[in-house]
C-alpha cells in the first residue's frame, strides 16, 4: 500500500481530527480503527504504549492493507530513532511524538514519512520546521499555553501548521477555540473514543462521535 507523505499530511488536515488510541487486543483495535475511518478519520494514531505495541500495530495495519487500505495507520509517542524504524517497517505512514527528536527527523524524512513532534515552545517549533516538520504538534496542548499560545505563534509564523493533542475536547466551545486560533487539525485521544464506548464494545457508538467531531470541525471551518 504506497500513501505518500503528501497524501497522509492532506489527510491529516482535510480529517481535522486524528484519533489517538491504543489497546493490547488487537481484534479490538480493528473495530475501533475501522469505526473512525467509518466515521470520517481514516488517519488513526495507534500509540506506543504497553507491551509488544509494535507487534499488535504490526498485526492491525496488515489486516487494513487487505480489508481497508485507506486507512491511514500512523504512530504515536515515539521518542527515538530505532523505535520509529521499526513502526515504520511494520507500516506505520506517519509519526508523531511528545518531544522532538532530531534523530527521527532525519530518520523519517529519509523514508519520506511525516513526522509530527511534540513541541512546547517558540524554538522548538522552528528547530522542528529547520528539520522539516509540515505538521508540529503541540504538546501538552492545554498546559503550554492553549489556543492562545497557537495564535501568539501564527502572528510572527503564519506558515506553521500546528495540530494540539491534550487540552482539547470534542466540544464545539472547544473546537471553535482551537480552529479559530488557526490550528491545521487536532489529536483527540480518551474523549473521543471514551471509556464508557469501549468498555460496552459500542463501536457504532464510536463512529458516530468520531463522524459528529468531523463534521462539527468541518461546520467550524466554513463559518
Amino acid at each position: 500500500m504506497s500513501v505518500d507523505r503528501m497524501a497522509v499530511l492532506s489527510a491529516m488536515v482535510g480529517q481535522g481530527v486524528i484519533p489517538v488510541f491504543y489497546h493490547p487486543d488487537v481484534e479490538v483495535c480493528k473495530k475501533v480503527i475501522q469505526a473512525c475511518a467509518n466515521g470520517g478519520a481514516k488517519c488513526i494514531e495507534f500509540t506506543n504504549r504497553g507491551d509488544f505495541a509494535s507487534h499488535v500495530f504490526l498485526d492491525v495495519a496488515r489486516h487494513f492493507a487487505k480489508a481497508d487500505p485507506s486507512v491511514i495507520m500512523g504512530v504515536g509517542t515515539v521518542v527515538d530513532a530505532p523505535t520509529a524504524g521499526i513502526y515504520i517497517a511494520n507500516g506505520a505512514k506517519f509519526v508523531v511524538g511528545p518531544l522532538l527528536n532530531a534523530d527521527v527527523a532525519k530518520l523519517c524524512n529519509r523514508r519520506k514519512i511525516a513526522y509530527s513532534p511534540g513541541c512546547g515552545s517558540m524554538s522548538e517549533i522552528g528547530y522542528a520546521e529547520e528539520l522539516g516538520c509540515e505538521i508540529v504538534k503541540v504538546f501538552p496542548g492545554g498546559s503550554v499555553g492553549g489556543p492562545e499560545f497557537v495564535k501568539s505563534v501564527l502572528g510572527p509564523c503564519p506558515w506553521t501548521r500546528i495540530m494540539p493533542t491534550g487540552g482539547v475536547d470534542c466540544t464545539e466551545d472547544s473546537l471553535k477555540k482551537w480552529f479559530g486560533a488557526g490550528v491545521a487539525c487536532v489529536g483527540i485521544g480518551s474523549k473521543l473514543i471514551t471509556k464508557p464506548l469501549l468498555d460496552a464494545q459500542d463501536y457504532a457508538g464510536i463512529e458516530k462521535k468520531v463522524r459528529d467531531t468531523v463534521q462539527l470541525i468541518k461546520s467550524i471551518r466554513g463559518k
